[in-house]
Parts: structure tokens; sequence; C-alpha cells
């Protein structure tokens, strides 16, 4: 992982022999299937079928392997219609299927893969994920270069983060990625945020129920201050993130600024976030422009459960944890109902039975801690003002 020009390409290509480190050495064993550019090991000229025999004799595989693998990498490929149509008339997403097809069925040690993941739509994506997961359960070593952050995650156990074509970073890779969002939030946070007087500081974030540090599902309380040089109907959106702009959940307030400071707080019930360190990003908006763009304004960490892990291959869209249970056991003719009366043995999400309780199961008892929280309201607008639909 690493920004735009810090040498995470130029790596690839040194490992795949393309070229050479002018100081040091670089040893790879074995087979080398490499994906480096949508084009990467295909020639225009030649059919899709005569570049899948072309790629398996470079690497060094018999005819007759290729023959009993071809089938598999046109299917995966999704190209039965155009395998004997020339290259060059392939659209970008076909030539992108064809060249990972050849490059991860023809049995590499070593596969490379660039970021040309981005070419394809999200099922081929989510296709290319499984075969890697595939060959890596086959003991293929899989080296990923992406921006995409989740796919590393999901792929991969070990990360290495480039800066200006130095190692800054080599471990596990969620400690790796945390590192690299913090120092993403860090870059973004040093620039100035003030537009035309408007401004956004003051920002606190704390746990909602005691005002210590903000705890998996425990409330979370952020409070702002909105600075304006005149009065101003304007729409606050505030988000948390993992660093990067891409919000994990976010909130809006409809308000009209006064000129000067206006302060806001905002709640949000039963953090379902797991302990990691977290970004806080806002925005003020009116009708017709951005007063404040959407911009980092403080940060703070987590206390609570790790992340519960994914199957390999699968995408986390965002890192949300909630409560859960499970019960084993449960006859099929039983009702679709957590509580006392259910058989079968119940186990909380830490894998240990929950206390019994006599009651009746009411609606806390049918559903997981934090399903039933109320959102919260600004508090400038009081209770008997709430539309019966917001409650």
């Amino acid at each position: 992982i690493g920004s735009n020009g810090s040498g995470k390409s130029t790596l690839l290509k040194m490992l795949s022999g393309v070229m050479y480190p002018y100081a040091g050495g670089v040893a790879v064993a074995g087979r080398i299937g490499a994906l480096i550019e949508v084009r990467g090991g295909i020639h225009p000229d030649l059919t899709g079928k005569e570049n899948i025999y072309l790629y398996g004799s470079l690497l060094g595989l018999r005819r007759k392997r290729v023959a009993e693998l071809f089938d598999a990498i046109v299917d995966f490929a999704q190209l039965d219609q155009a395998i004997n149509r020339q290259v060059k008339f392939y659209s970008s997403g076909m030539q992108m299927r064809l060249g990972f097809g050849v490059a991860a069925f023809l049995e590499p040690d070593v596969l490379l893969v660039d970021e040309v993941l981005a070419v394809g739509d999200s099922a081929f994506q989510q296709r290319c994920l499984q075969r890697m997961s595939e060959v890596h359960a086959d003991g293929t070593t899989l080296v990923l270069v992406s921006h995409d952050l989740a796919a590393v995650e999901a792929m991969c156990s070990r990360a290495l983060w480039l800066e200006q074509s130095f190692l800054r970073d080599d471990g596990n890779c969620r400690d790796v990625l945390n590192s690299y969002r913090k120092a993403v939030e860090t870059r973004s946070s040093m620039e100035i945020h003030e537009f035309g007087g408007y401004h956004v500081r003051d920002v606190t974030i704390r746990n909602g129920k005691d005002g210590d540090s903000p705890r998996s599902f425990e409330p979370l309380e952020i409070g702002l201050t909105v600075q304006s040089p005149q009065s101003q109907h304007a729409w606050i959106y505030v988000g948390v993130t993992q660093g990067p702009a891409t919000a994990i959940f976010t909130s809006r307030l409809e308000t009209d600024l006064v000129e000067g400071q206006n302060r806001f707080r905002l709640r949000f019930d039963d953090l379902p976030l797991p302990r990691a360190g977290y970004s806080v990003w806002c925005a003020v908006t009116s009708n017709t422009t951005d007063l404040v763009p959407w911009h980092p304004v403080g940060s703070f960490e987590v206390m609570g459960p790790k992340l519960e892990r994914a199957p390999r291959s699968i995408v986390r869209m965002s890192p949300v944890q909630l409560n859960s249970e499970w019960q084993t056991n449960v006859p099929e003719h039983e009702d679709h109902r957590f509580g006392p009366a259910a058989s079968g043995s119940t186990h909380t999400d830490n894998g240990t039975p929950p206390a019994a309780s006599s009651d009746a199961a009411g609606l806390e008892d049918l559903y997981p801690q934090g399903w039933l929280a109320q959102p919260s309201l600004p508090a400038s607008i009081p209770p008997d003002e709430v539309e019966p639909d917001n409650a």
C-alpha cells in the first residue's frame, strides 16, 4: 500500500523481471503470474485463444496442461463468444478478464496483481478476489497492490507500506492499515479549512455515558462550533471515517446559523464500532455552495472488542460491529424467536451463554442490543415539536 508515486508498481515490475534494481537484489522462486497492466502479457494482434497458449508457454507449461486449463480460463473470463477474436478488438473489461484469467489459472507460484482490478465491475472483482483466495489456499504467494484498503485487508495477512520508495512500515495487515489511515488523516487535517470566514473548530469527542473515552455499544457525543461571518441557512454534515474521506456513517442537521459562533452537539446511540482509531469529518453547505468542504476535524480511539473477521476474499464495506446471539440445535418447527421460550443453546458473540430470564420475551429480548436504539434529536428542538414520523 502507499500513495501514488511511492514505488508500488515499480516493485512489482522488479519482482516480475520487467525491470531491475540498480542496487540490492530481488529473489523470486518459481513461476510468476503477473497482472500489472490491463494488457500485461497479452498481445493485441493474437486471438484470446492464442494468447492463452502463448502465456502458458512463457511460464514453462506444456501445451497439454494449458489445454486442460483452457475451458476454466474461458469460463472465468466469460469470453466464450470472443475467444477466437483478436484481442485488439476487446473492450478494456474483456482484456482485463482475459489477462487475470490467464495469470491466475496457469498455476503460478507467485501471483502479482496491481490496481488493474479497478477496471472490472463489482461482480467480476468479487470473482477475482475469490480466485485469488483459491490460489492462495493452494500455496501460491499473492502480492497485491491496491488503494482499496478493504480488499487488502480481506486478502492479505502481511502489509508493506511504501512511501517515496522507502519502506515505511511492515507487519500485520490490520496494524499497518491502521497506521496508514492515521497518516492519511493527519495529512488532511494539516490543510487549512477556512473559506470566506466559515470555520469548524473546538471539536470535542467523548463517551456520551460518562464523558470518558468512546467505547463500543455506548453513546458517542460530538461537540463542535461553526464560525459564521453572517446569518445563513445551512446544512451541517458530520461523519465518522477510518482516515480517508469515505464515511462509515453520517448525520445531517438543517439549521439557521447566526453571525458569530454556533455551538452544536451530536449524539450517536450504541456506537457500532470495534476497537480501532477513527476520524470525525465535517462539512457545512448551503443551497448553492459548500461553505466548509468535507474535511477531518478530529480523531478518537474506540475501546472495545476487536473487529470480527470475515471470510477470506470477502470485502467488508464498513468496520461495523453489532452485538449478536446465536442459537444452536433449534428444531425446524421452533418459532423463530429469541428468548427464554426458545429451546436449544444460546451463545453471545463471545461464545458464552447469556443469563437466563424468567420474564416474557419483549422487544428488548427479541433483538440484539442496539437494534432498537432511538435516533438522537438536536438539542435545539423541543420534544413536543418533533413529528411522529421522526419518533
